[in-house]
């Protein structure tokens, strides 16, 4: 009898220690080959766009995005046409999930800022749909012009500090926009890309708080965070969407996310 009990108890608490575990945080991500063009680059940029836990490396499945592009020189281009779906997995994942990949060619100088806005993604865990606006800003042939302009999404980063040509340590602030306005003391989620090109050793976190940073922004939607390890670092701002989307015939919310991904290196 006393076995029956402590077996029950047990069970309990596993169920408990699995409601109280944290949900990891889901990134959109952009993905260049390169954030800076020189003259004696490659001028073909290769582009992956995911949705992932971007330090643990495990994948979501990802349909065609919505809406895929680039402004450059204050206008934007619709490039959804070039994306091809390719597959992954994380390190400890039994499957592939399904990315997108594409190729650009820089034809002429200035601030490349790449879109997506994915189709609406379903968490059942979280009972509501995911849309992460992302973005990541390439600096082509050495202009240096049009990294900090709004793209005009639902909900952006837009970049206060320079986008590219960042050293480890270096310290990134944005502002977090909603339909168009600064979002006053957004919280906005910060990872790491452990996959990110380059890397010597992945990065294993000591416990579940190290695996997502998180920075609140001040009344005026500015946040800032020092990046301390070589390689892509993710921003995302997360709010409630003030529309529903239906899921089996009801009505559910909708996180929209804006993300902003930026890279580092090693000053040596």
């Amino acid at each position: 009898m006393k076995t029956k009990k402590f077996m029950q108890f047990m069970m309990m608490v596993a169920v408990m220690m699995m409601v109280a575990s944290p949900v990891a945080a889901h990134f959109g991500t952009i993905i260049p080959s390169d954030d800076i063009v020189t003259q004696d680059d490659d001028k073909t940029l290769k582009i992956e766009v995911k949705f992932l836990h971007p330090l643990e490396g495990h994948y979501m499945e990802m349909v065609k995005p919505k809406q895929f592009g680039v402004m450059h020189d204050g206008k934007k281009t619709d490039l959804l046409a070039s994306l091809q779906a390719a597959k992954a997995k994380g390190p400890d994942q039994d499957k592939s999930f399904t990315f997108w990949q594409a190729d650009f060619k820089i034809r002429r100088p200035g601030d490349y800022t790449f879109f997506v806005e994915p189709t609406p993604y379903w968490e059942p865990a979280e009972d509501c749909f995911i849309i992460h606006y992302t973005k990541v800003c390439v600096d082509a042939l050495g202009l240096e012009e049009g990294w900090d302009a709004p793209v005009g999404l639902e909900t952006e980063i837009i970049p206060m500090t320079r986008p590219y040509g960042l050293w480890t340590g270096n310290l990134f602030t944005g502002q977090v926009l909603l339909k168009g306005k600064p979002v006053p003391f957004a919280e906005v989620e910060v990872e790491y890309l452990n996959e990110s090109p380059g890397n010597k050793s992945i990065v294993v976190p000591p416990s579940d708080p190290y695996v997502t940073q998180v920075v609140k922004a001040d009344a005026n939607g500015v946040f800032s965070y020092a990046m301390p390890r070589a390689g892509w670092w993710g921003f995302a701002a997360l709010n409630e969407a003030d529309w529903k989307i239906k899921h089996d015939g009801q009505d559910k919310g909708v996180e929209i996310g804006a993300v902003f991904w930026v890279h580092t290196i090693d000053m040596k």
